[in-house]
């Protein structure tokens, strides 16, 4: 009879075992257990610990809660001002409500794949080419809440996304560089152009205060005469007084009489 017991003990420990070891399972801290009794939705969402399932009648979906990094593939479009352009990008989403993202959704990260390929088409038309090179932040805050508005039925949040490169044709790249070209010779042009104006209003000043002072002019000559002499080059510098210039135009203009 003892022996009975024993065996019967034996069993049931054996049993019990057996059934712990297929009910229990263990929820990772970045993810949430949902609980599918044959077929339905049963409880809560389990959290991040050990949990124990009904063996055969419980199924048990662990749902990844970190932030997931989707690329999103190049989209080839034509923007408002005409330009064809390629551009690609990246979200960043993660999952808020476990049992929406299974229930409501067949698959979330397909859906968020192809809502944000296109809205971004749907950007590149709405958009000018300047605004995809250099306005870049208010694009991603319009693709942000195009995604994000039917995302957040599936038990999805976008929480960032990012424009990651325009391609341009080469045609349109040459146009671009020619521009940028122009313009930078245009203010070129203008600088010197200044520079020249600033000159001749300098020399001009000098040239009023030499005029009061004829000696001014000699020392400006002798100053010359210098600084050439000083690079030790052949060229030779004969300085010629403006007095004596300025006596041979009286004399011509008051011959003597003979």
């Amino acid at each position: 009879m003892l022996e009975e017991l024993l065996t019967a003990a034996a069993a049931v420990g054996s049993a019990g075992v057996v059934y712990v070891a297929s009910a229990a399972r263990v929820v990772k801290q970045y993810e949430r257990g949902v609980v599918f009794r044959l077929g339905r939705l049963a409880g809560e969402v389990r959290g991040p610990g050990f949990t124990m399932v009904v063996p055969v009648v419980d199924r048990l979906h662990k749902v990844n809660m970190q932030i997931v990094t989707l690329p999103v593939p190049a989209q080839e479009g034509i923007t408002r001002d005409n330009v064809t352009v390629r551009v690609d990008a990246v979200v960043y989403f993660k999952v808020i409500n476990a049992a929406n993202a299974l229930v409501r959704v067949e698959d979330y990260r397909f859906a968020v794949s192809q809502m944000a390929q296109t809205s971004l088409r749907s950007i590149i038309g709405k958009s000018e080419l300047d605004d995809l090179l250099s306005n870049r932040e208010k694009l991603n805050q319009g693709l942000e809440l195009m995604i994000d508005s039917p995302a957040v039925g599936w038990g999805v949040q976008v929480d960032r996304v990012e424009i990651k490169d325009v391609s341009l044709p080469d045609t349109m790249k040459r146009s671009m560089a020619r521009q940028a070209e122009a313009d930078r010779e245009r203010r070129a042009r203008v600088i010197n152009a200044d520079a020249e104006l600033q000159a001749s209003k300098v020399l001009a000043e000098a040239a009023r205060e030499m005029s009061e002072t004829p000696a001014a002019l000699q020392l400006r000559l002798l100053q010359t005469v210098v600084a050439v002499a000083a690079e030790k080059n052949s060229t030779l510098v004969l300085p010629f007084p403006v007095e004596l210039l300025r006596f041979l135009e009286k004399a011509q203009e008051h011959p003597v009489e003979q």
